[in-house]
């Protein structure tokens, strides 16, 4: 630790943030506190009982300072801000990588406009929504605008139809009332405002049976141009409030939080209920660069979704699990709303079943992103060039095999082999190994596994291939690995290390070794593991590839303890094949019957072999 520990008489011991710089005064970490003093100088009592993580950072800190601010939710404005102008490199961060298409209202004009919109919100405007798509909220504006005829031209288009008295073909064509002509009074203007926010909020039957009600009077009264043009336009609003889906009862205004996370990221869906009816939905990702459990995910989403992403906080939000420091956060988010707000977690019901739509949604999006960056040609290309320069390598890793061990209590030892060629997964190249290795030896499972594969490079740089091995390896090993990585630690390189040199392949293979904890990465002849940047392509690409790994041996593993379950002790008797079997217990029932059968049922089993049955009282009288 470089950071000097400041006297505790110093550091005050009210609320507020505190900040920590390292050698150049770049910000590196900002923290919140309900007392500074306590919490700030728990980083100096005893490093070795910190986080991992934490202690990293302190590693590269050299200055620490403070905010002192009136109340527990001031610090927690404060650190969201700190974060948000410098985006330190051990604080979780929003990763924007997407803007959100609401509808606004530009109410702070004399004349409200009506448009979808992207980017900042202006707090004067109504804003509706986040959206998920663009396009399916434009298709649905243009139907409502059919009923509520609000102007959607710029402030420079309105400004020159005023002064030259003419209006546009909008106003022609009954899509606009003319305001920058005169045609309408502004209380009617705006009470059009009005009732277009009452049904973007969901609330929509009142206007439905106005229309209907308009529409018989104009047909009673043989008006019949103009129930016509009534009737367009109520199926125009019916269309567009189909688009809402009915989730609850027509009173009910909340949000709903649900996500999902790895190591490297959360991805937070959040559904917007207005009038018992789903209005928006948005999505955001956290990059995880320090610490997060449930409950601090939690909270760092709906710090992340109410101050970055929805304009409105409802009176109810439904959560998986309470956040961290509760209180703060309710007290911060009351203040947003000008109002009380409510955190609950759903325990049955709808409301639980739409958290865990919200949390299906979240996994898409995790998944969606996944996909994207494995699919995109240039983000493959930069994470081989950043892994080639990170690690020191002679060339881009073009082919990397990763391997992994799965086991549980030192039975049914596996492993697994997964590949990666130019940046994608190739299934086509996997490979699982049973292991004969002594039990809960996970040095000895890897180097097994690794001399059974790197024998065959062995033997092919030799000229030593029989046409079956040849033929073998044409199937799974057509090219030599660039990379080998091995999941864990120093431990797990040591032994890459052993057997790479063993066979003679030192100069031809490059090895690493990935630790699950703050995803560092070892390589031969380096102390100190190689940390890439939480955005890097390059650490996206290897954890992929260690994921990959972990869940192929985990199936693998699943499927022979499953055989081993299936396995009975019918098994083992000479002469009882599988037809013989499956015709025993098609006749008696089960294996546990069989297992309690006397010698004279077992006799009569007239449809076994004499000497099977023999076999089988031996066996059954032996078990017993």
């Amino acid at each position: 630790m470089t950071v000097e520990k400041p006297a505790a008489f110093s550091i005050p011991e009210g609320p507020g943030s505190y900040i920590f710089r390292d050698h150049n005064s770049r910000v590196i970490y900002v923290g919140k506190a309900k007392s500074l003093r306590s919490r700030v100088s728990s980083y100096f009592n005893n490093e070795a009982q910190l986080p991992i993580k934490t202690q990293a950072m302190l590693a590269s800190a050299s200055s620490i300072e403070w905010i002192q601010v009136a109340s527990e939710v001031e610090a927690l404005i404060l650190e969201y801000n700190l974060i948000k102008e410098h985006r330190p490199r051990y604080n979780v961060r929003l990763r924007d990588d997407k803007s959100y298409p609401y509808i606004v209202v530009t109410t702070s004009e004399a004349w409200p406009r009506v448009m979808v919109t992207r980017g900042a919100i202006r707090r004067k405007d109504k804003y509706f929504g986040p959206y998920p798509q663009a396009g399916a909220i434009r298709e649905t504006l243009d139907l409502l605008i059919k009923t509520f005829p609000l102007r959607s031209c710029s402030n420079a288009k309105f400004s020159r139809q005023e002064r030259i008295g003419k209006p546009c073909l909008l106003y022609h064509i009954d899509r606009c009332l003319g305001p920058c002509i005169g045609a309408i009074d502004r209380d009617v203007y705006l009470e059009t405002v009005d009732g277009l926010a009452r049904v973007l909020k969901g609330d929509s039957e009142w206007i439905v049976k106005r229309l209907e009600s308009d529409m018989t009077r104009a047909a009673e009264s043989l008006e019949f141009e103009l129930a016509a043009r009534i009737r367009d336009r109520l199926g125009s609003l019916r269309t567009a409030v189909a688009k809402q889906e009915i989730v609850s009862s027509q009173t009910d205004n909340f949000d709903l939080l649900g996500y999902f996370d790895d190591e490297l990221e959360s991805f937070g869906q959040l559904i917007l209920v207005r009038k018992g009816k789903v209005v928006g939905r948005a999505s955001v990702a956290l990059d995880k660069v320090e610490n997060l459990e449930g409950p601090l995910v939690v909270a760092k989403l709906l710090e992340a979704f109410y101050e970055d992403v929805v304009s409105e906080v409802p009176a109810v939000i439904f959560v998986s699990q309470l956040p961290e420091d509760l209180e703060v956060l309710v007290q911060w988010l009351a203040r947003k709303r000008i109002g009380n707000v409510e955190l609950k977690v759903p325990k049955r019901g709808q409301k639980l079943s739409l958290v865990k739509m919200a949390e299906a949604n979240a996994k898409l999006e995790f998944e969606r992103s996944r996909l994207r960056r494995a699919t995109d040609h240039n983000s493959r290309s930069e994470a081989l060039v950043e892994l080639q320069d990170a690690l020191g390598m002679k060339e881009a890793p073009l082919r990397i095999e990763c391997y992994d061990m799965s086991h549980l209590q030192g039975t049914n030892y596996v492993g697994s082999m997964v590949v990666m060629e130019d940046g994608l997964l190739k299934r086509s190249d996997y490979r699982r190994f049973k292991v004969s290795s002594p039990k809960n030896d996970d040095y000895g499972a890897m180097e097994e596994v690794l001399k059974r594969r790197l024998r065959q490079e062995v033997e092919r740089s030799n000229g030593e291939d029989s046409k079956e091995t040849s033929e073998n390896r044409n199937k799974r090993f057509a090219y030599s690995p660039n990379l080998i990585v091995v999941d864990g630690g120093k431990g797990q390189l040591n032994v890459a290390m052993r057997v790479v040199q063993e066979l003679g392949l030192t100069d031809k293979v490059e090895l690493a070794s990935l630790a699950k904890e703050f995803e560092e990465i070892f390589v031969p002849g380096k102390d100190d593991p190689v940390r890439l940047p939480r955005s890097s392509q390059a650490l996206y690409l290897v954890k992929l590839l260690r994921d990959e790994a972990h869940r192929f041996a985990i199936t693998f593993h699943k499927t022979l303890r499953t055989k081993a379950v299936k396995k009975s002790f019918l098994d083992d008797i000479a002469g009882l094949g599988e037809t013989r079997r499956a015709l025993l217990l098609a006749k008696v029932g089960s294996v546990s019957k069989v297992m309690s059968a006397t010698d004279e049922e077992v006799e009569s089993w007239t449809f076994l072999p004499r000497d099977v049955r023999v076999r089988l009282q031996e066996e059954i009288s032996m078990r017993r």
